[in-house]
């Protein structure tokens, strides 16, 4: 007989495998977005352009949605719903920062300025690459983490609260009482470094 899966639990890993969302944002940030040349002295000269010259967004919103990731297992309530409204934020943010700069030039066009010395030189043969596709398709991820926090959040649990001091005090232990006339009773008194010839308090 297969036991009925918790469509709770489904969601909380769902929304935790959307985490890799900020992996993959971070990872295409860190490859070539763009490529193309500048004319110099000595002809073409190849240029490329990674995703953070284009623009440090991404990445940027990235490392803030997964900190809103861990976030939303560790708040509760109100709490929980406010740092799921940033995760779906972060992601929107991403996705749209990464489909701009799928078409940006300005990064190469201040290396092709630099390289050939005018400040009014651009970059030619300007042809662009999948990464930032990737980015964005991370950053659809995280939103999707985002909206599902919002919509099952109040449901999932919360981290364990077993470290928490609750409002009620311990109740301390009380030695087991020695009998005299028992010798192993005399020596688990010893053992725990009690003294089994003082009476025992009223």
């Amino acid at each position: 007989m297969v036991a009925d899966s918790d469509p709770v639990s489904e969601d909380t890993e769902r929304s935790a495998e959307q985490g890799d969302g900020e992996a993959v944002a971070l990872l295409a940030t860190r490859q070539q977005w763009a490529e193309g040349t500048a004319s110099v002295a000595g002809g073409a000269f190849p240029l490329t352009a990674k995703g953070s010259d284009v623009t440090g967004v991404p990445a940027a919103l990235a490392i803030v949605g997964l900190a809103a990731l861990v976030a939303v297992f560790a708040v509760r309530r109100t709490g929980r719903l406010l740092v799921a409204a940033l995760l779906a934020l972060c992601g929107a943010g991403t996705v749209a920062a990464a489909l701009i700069g799928a078409s940006d030039s300005g990064a190469l066009d201040d290396k092709a300025a630099r390289a050939a010395g005018d400040t009014s030189a651009t970059v030619g043969a300007l042809t662009h690459t999948a990464w930032p596709y990737v980015a964005a398709a991370g950053g659809l991820l995280i939103l999707l983490a985002g909206l599902l926090a919002l919509r099952y959040g109040r449901l999932w649990p919360a981290m364990s609260g077993r470290y928490e001091r609750g409002g009620t005090p311990r109740q301390r232990r009380t030695a087991p009482t020695t009998d005299p006339d028992r010798p192993e009773d005399l020596w688990k008194a010893l053992d725990r470094g009690e003294d089994p010839t003082r009476p025992d308090p009223v």
